[in-house]
């Protein structure tokens, strides 16, 4: 697919539909697709960790993990964002991106 000149390599407009995509290469996609793949599993672990009764101490060890997992992630895609569409987007003089990522970024840090 081709990027219309000027537009961010990794997030756009989509195609005529107003929705804004990511467009990552496929060794970022792949690595948090296994990511996601992992806490998906862990996050079923803990679901049966409950139902077995398992000591409260354990499951909350667990679901800290879990965490930390997602929080990986959240830092990978924050960095390709910041890395791409941001950088690219003041380049154009669009500095409302500035604000969309702090209100990510603190939504993050809750």
């Amino acid at each position: 697919m081709d990027e219309p000149e000027g537009s961010c390599p990794v997030c756009h407009e989509g195609e005529g539909d107003g929705e804004r995509r990511s467009h990552h290469d496929e060794r970022t996609i792949r690595e948090l697709v296994n990511r996601m793949n992992r806490i998906e599993g862990q996050v079923r672990g803990i679901r049966g960790m409950i139902e077995r009764h398992v000591y409260c101490d354990d499951v909350l060890n667990q679901i800290a993990s879990a965490q930390a997992a997602l929080h990986g992630v959240a830092k990978l895609l924050l960095e390709k964002h910041m890395k791409s569409c941001v950088k690219e987007q003041l380049r154009s003089g669009d500095d409302e991106v500035v604000d969309e990522v702090l209100k990510t970024i603190f939504r993050l840090i809750k």
